[in-house]
């Protein structure tokens, strides 16, 4: 496995009484996109601040891009690139001249920073506005042009705080596709924060839910489903028409199934004994075996009138952890 691009171990910062992060263990691999998610006051802007080096951990370190943070915060800086919630331009120069002055603050020359700007203008959107000022920009032009403004030094690493905040819909969907797009045509390693579950769950790879300072559960989807509660990751529903005791024999027999069970049928509807006609069942199991399953009822004589895969979304992961407390998660 290739050498993690940020690694986070036992990363602790208190206030006083007070701990806004405790212990916090994170690798995050070249080219992921991971999505720290978790509720405003979390702790995840004081994470990011440590692992920028611009707030000292109390404890445990932050090795981002083999460099220690804490020890060497201007190394960072040069290769990671970092947009707040609320990115500042200068309001009555243009979108091109702020991305030109920064290329000239990251020691960019003058000719290579006006080839640079005009290229990440063009990558975000943004060509049809260069010459006009950041001022009259929309909430969502400010955040393409943050885009670009964090790119101009061609990093290694960027990391969005709450990108999306006060965007409306469809400028969220456009700035997170272009996210995307930018990871992986870039190669770029991108973590991004936010509270928003839909749009973590649009784009990232790994999630970390974060609560009062801790990572209380990573992984993908089907890892945090797992976990939750320790058992089947993956269920699918079936409507079978000429279903019998030897197909559920058969299937529950599947490698990886778990359990073969009825949810719906014409007895459970009170039709008559006898009657034809679909049941509905629902297989769960370790493992997506779904078109087995589904050659299987064919194989057998019956008729698959309807196929429906089903697993945790983010939003009843995230919500069934919280239910659950700080016990129920685990962190790989």
């Amino acid at each position: 496995m290739e050498q993690a691009v940020i690694e986070l171990k036992r990363l602790t910062k208190k206030y006083g009484e007070f701990t806004a992060v405790a212990g916090l263990d994170l690798s995050i691999q070249p080219g992921e996109i991971f999505g720290l998610l978790g509720p405003n006051g979390a702790g995840k802007t004081t994470t990011i601040l440590m692992m920028l080096g611009l707030t000292e951990p109390t404890s445990g370190t932050a090795t981002v891009c083999g460099i220690d943070a804490t020890r060497n915060p201007m190394l960072v800086k040069r290769r990671v690139g970092y947009m707040p919630d609320d990115i500042g331009f200068y309001e009555d120069r243009s979108g091109l001249d702020n991305l030109i002055y920064t290329a000239r603050l990251n020691g960019i020359p003058a000719k290579e920073a006006r080839e640079r700007a005009e290229e990440l203008l063009e990558k975000v959107g943004l060509s049809s506005a260069a010459g006009k000022r950041t001022g009259a920009y929309s909430r969502g032009m400010r955040q393409r042009l943050g885009l670009a403004d964090v790119l101009i030094k061609r990093p290694e690493v960027i990391i969005l705080d709450e990108p999306t905040l006060g965007i409306d819909p469809e400028g969220v969907r456009e700035l997170l596709a272009l996210i995307r797009d930018l990871s992986r045509n870039e190669g770029l390693t991108v973590l991004l924060s936010s509270h928003h579950l839909h749009q973590v769950q649009q784009i990232c790879d790994r999630v970390g839910l974060f609560v009062g300072g801790k990572l209380i559960a990573c992984g993908d989807l089907d890892t945090l489903s797992r976990e939750l509660d320790g058992g089947p990751s993956h269920a699918v529903e079936l409507d079978v028409s000429g279903w019998n005791d030897r197909l559920a024999e058969r299937l529950t027999a599947v490698e990886h199934v778990v359990s073969v069970e009825t949810v719906d049928s014409d007895a459970l509807r009170g039709a008559a004994p006898g009657t034809p006609g679909i049941v509905t069942v629902r297989v769960t199991g370790t493992a997506d075996v779904t078109p087995l399953l589904a050659a299987l009822v064919v194989e057998h004589g019956a008729s698959l009138v309807g196929l429906r895969p089903m697993r945790y979304g983010l939003d009843e992961i995230y919500h069934r952890y919280f239910e659950g407390g700080e016990s129920s998660g685990r962190v790989h």
